[in-house]
């Protein structure tokens, strides 16, 4: 496949009607054989620079920020993880390892 980015739709189309393979377009019209868009633009996770041929579908990149400032101060002031986010071991192995590690002098 070609891709074809910012390119006026009649120019897209002169493309597809000539190629032999298909075209696919970002920004470039209807008469592509398949459409593009990079899902992080969709979602509006950029800050200032937005393409003409990007339909932003939902506003993620504040909350997407939130989530992850929320994540770092958690692991920062150790809120996260607790006992209950962890896996345990069965009862007795933590021994055993310990055991095992002390004999192969690990």
């Amino acid at each position: 496949a070609i891709l074809l980015e910012a390119v006026p739709p009649e120019l897209g189309k002169i493309i597809t009607e000539r190629c032999r393979i298909p075209t696919l377009g970002i920004g470039a019209g209807i008469h592509v054989d398949g459409q593009i868009l990079i899902v992080s633009d969709m979602l509006g996770m950029f800050e200032a620079f937005t393409p003409r041929f990007v339909k932003k579908y939902a506003a993620l990149g504040e909350i997407i920020e939130k989530v992850f400032g929320d994540y770092i101060e958690e692991i920062r002031t150790g809120k996260f993880p607790q006992e209950k986010h962890c896996y345990r071991m069965l009862e007795g192995e933590s021994e055993k390892l310990k055991t095992l590690l002390k004999k192969k002098h690990i």
